[in-house]
């Protein structure tokens, strides 16, 4: 018998990490400077995959080195659906951009 299971709250949210989290625990997020969780727009699914569907840019970014990603809905409580690592960490000072172009950011939710 399958488990009951609730939709999320649209719209997801993208956020980017300094550490990256694990099936139990989410990652230690972005914090400082103008960094805000982005809205996710994906692409119709293929083979249970699919990625973003538009560029995600963050400006003004906080100084750091940033490892990964982690996709959120929008609930008064938002819940974790999906993480990952980026294919390569990325450091940056105070102000820079961050840009994950369309097609980049590629998961499955299983």
């Amino acid at each position: 018998m399958g488990t009951a299971t609730t939709a999320p709250t649209l719209p997801l949210k993208v956020a980017i990490v300094t550490a990256n989290g694990s099936d139990s625990a989410a990652g230690t997020e972005a914090t400082g400077g103008s960094y805000v969780r982005k809205t996710l727009t994906v692409g119709a699914a293929a083979s249970g995959a699919t990625s973003n569907s538009a560029d995600l840019v963050w400006t003004g970014m906080p100084a750091g080195t940033f490892v990964g990603t982690e996709i959120w809905d929008s609930a008064g409580t938002p819940v974790r659906l999906w993480y990952g690592p980026l294919a390569a960490s990325r450091t940056l000072l105070a102000g820079d951009e961050l840009k994950i172009t369309a097609g980049a950011l590629t998961f499955a939710l299983s």
